[in-house]
């Protein structure tokens, strides 16, 4: 399967070893300064150590993951309340750790030894994990086993050793995620059309692993948990990472490492505190040709063309007459003066936030098909025709991966070059129009949602199976019914969140790479808690209506359509937030000779030929 894929990407960019040969022959700004080392980009052909890292790592990441709720409930005898608020934090922190990786690695340690760190970091953590499954005394005694004695929770000491594994999980998740990514972008040449194709190709063939790893963990790996014996289960995931960090130290010698150029975040704050002390100065309407424009000749970040956005924050960049410069040309207090560059990098930051909030709202609806939609499937019916097989409720998901999995490839391979005839964008569409068309296509989800659940719970109320649970009596409907709007999330999926990492990519400098990846994990911890605000929100206020709850433990007794509709209408709220900060939006532009630029310089000129008048 993996060499499947690189042959694929070398048939998108078997013209790229000659572009290569050509183009790599410039100076490795990354190489420690040495002004004679010369970059060499490999692209596709150290892809399979990137790509194969990338599936391993998260087969065993996702293999444990995917299932732990299941672990700490009939292993660990948590209760569910318990067991439910270790899965919240340590997603939620996981997720928000990734923005600490990715600052260590833009600031100190590159994204190499981030990772190399982080993949030792994570085989440890599922190891450790493997064994409070593998060793009796990590574990307590199972509830069956114990006949005429109260089931016992976990002893302290055991809780150390599970928290341990999740405490190192944790760091290496900090790590890998926000700078996978980027370090696989870093293999191509952003200079030659193959390199920047490559880069096109990679993120979408990312994306597709990252599926792939999904469908595996949640079929395969956990049959082998739950059915045949956790030791195996969650040592097969340890294998996995092992194997995973083989493939990735294999091909150390082969890759492009750029090294941490600084503290992006010292940057900005400087712009945000010189921009705040100079406050009162006038900025005159065409200033750009005078205002501080000092570029640090090693720096990682290409040069940015000038915007008319955060016009506020140019006053950073106005010389005074008690601001010095030094013989190599930059500011001597870069606290009393930072340059146009500094300020354009900020602005990107600030254009690019608007876009993000969009997408924290956007994955609430995918956050659902993770949770509500299990409550739906396990009051359905989940059997295979008139066999006895049924679908486990949390195996569902996988018809949304496997939607992702059949679009992807499809629109890589035919959409795109369809619309790039059309359009002659590089793309096909921009990266704003696929999020748009995304969110779109997340209404629709959620419409045909609160469609499907309004028919199973009318089948549920009327024509009920013979089996009924503790939940609720089971619907006649076939669970089969739920795969429609599975389908049409994992199609928002496919345009969503494969231009949400590649936008934050491409329109961050080049030193905040893996802090821009690390948005997309910020984005979904954000709507987990989203999430969970407007259930509790939801659950308080309808409670105290005459209907009672739209959110019962017996959803037969609620309205969870109506709280699909709420989401629905969010969405449309967000999807028009989200076409005003996309006319709004500016892309990069690194080209000093763009058209915005170039108006900026003849405004200026002939405001100063006036003035000469």
């Amino acid at each position: 399967m993996i060499m499947n894929q690189i042959a694929i990407g070398e048939q998108m960019t078997n013209d790229e070893n000659v572009d290569n040969e050509e183009e790599s022959l410039l100076k490795n700004e990354n190489s420690g300064g040495e002004d004679d080392t010369k970059i060499n980009y490999r692209g596709w052909k150290v892809m399979p150590f990137i790509i194969g890292n990338e599936i391993f790592e998260k087969l065993g990441a996702i293999g444990t993951l995917s299932n732990l709720l299941v672990y700490l409930t009939t292993v660990f005898n948590l209760e569910n309340i318990a067991a439910t608020n270790i899965i919240n934090i340590f997603n939620g922190s996981t997720n928000f750790a990734t923005l600490i990786g990715a600052f260590s690695s833009d600031t100190f340690f590159g994204r190499y030894k981030t990772l190399a760190f982080c993949t030792i970091a994570s085989f440890l953590g599922l190891l450790v994990i493997q064994l409070t499954a593998a060793v009796e005394k990590l574990h307590p005694h199972s509830c069956e086993e114990l006949e005429f004695t109260t089931c016992q929770g976990p002893t302290e000491w055991q809780m150390t050793v599970l928290k341990t594994g999740l405490g190192l999980l944790m760091i290496g998740a900090a790590g890998i995620r926000p700078c996978n990514l980027a370090f696989g972008a870093d293999q191509f040449n952003p200079n030659t059309d193959s390199g920047k194709k490559g880069i096109n190709s990679f993120f979408t063939w990312y994306y597709f692993t990252f599926t792939l790893a999904q469908l595996i963990s949640l079929t395969i790996i956990v049959y082998i948990q739950s059915n045949v014996s956790w030791a195996i289960g969650l040592g097969i995931p340890a294998a996995l990472m092992l194997l995973s960090s083989v493939i990735f130290f294999s091909g150390a010698k082969l890759y492009v490492k750029v090294k941490p150029s600084g503290s992006p975040i010292t940057s900005i704050v400087q712009v945000i505190v010189v921009a705040t002390k100079k406050r009162k100065l006038k900025l005159p309407e065409y200033l750009y040709p005078s205002l501080f424009n000092y570029v640090p000749p090693k720096s990682m970040n290409s040069k940015l063309s000038y915007t008319y956005q955060f016009r506020f924050l140019d006053k950073a960049a106005i010389m005074t007459p008690q601001d010095q410069i030094n013989p190599n040309g930059s500011a001597s207090d870069p606290w009393n003066l930072c340059s146009m560059q500094q300020v354009e990098e900020v602005k990107c930051l600030l254009r690019v936030l608007p876009i993000w909030a969009s997408a924290v709202l956007y994955y609430v609806v995918i956050v659902q098909q993770h949770t509500i939609l299990v409550f739906q499937a396990l009051l359905s019916d989940r059997r295979i025709g008139q066999s006895k097989f049924m679908i486990p409720g949390a195996s569902y998901y996988v018809f949304l991966m496997i939607s992702v999995a059949i679009w992807l490839p499809i629109y890589d391979r035919k959409v795109v070059p369809f619309l790039q005839r059309i359009t002659r964008k590089e793309g096909g569409i921009t990266l704003l129009q696929r999020m748009g068309i995304g969110i779109f296509l997340g209404i629709l989800s959620m419409l045909v949602s609160a469609i499907v659940e309004q028919h199973r719970r009318t089948l549920a109320l009327t024509k009920p199976l013979d089996v009924e649970t503790r939940k609720g009596a089971i619907s006649s409907m076939s669970g089969l019914w739920l795969i429609p709007q599975l389908a049409l999330a994992g199609l928002a999926e496919a345009f969503m969140s494969v231009a949400q990492i590649e936008f934050y990519y491409k329109q961050f400098p080049e030193n905040m790479r893996s802090i821009a990846g690390s948005l997309y994990y910020a984005a979904h911890a954000g709507s987990s808690y989203l999430s969970s605000m407007l259930i509790a929100v939801t659950h308080h206020i309808t409670t105290r209506s005459e209907t009672g709850s739209w959110l019962p433990e017996d959803l037969n007794k609620g309205r969870l359509d109506n709280f699909y509709l709420i989401i629905a209408a969010v969405q449309i709220v967000n999807l028009g937030y989200f076409v005003i900060c996309a006319q709004w939006y500016r892309y990069k532009e690194t080209d000093n000779s763009s058209i915005e630029l170039d108006k900026v310089t003849k405004l200026s000129e002939k405001c100063g030929n006036d003035l000469n008048l």
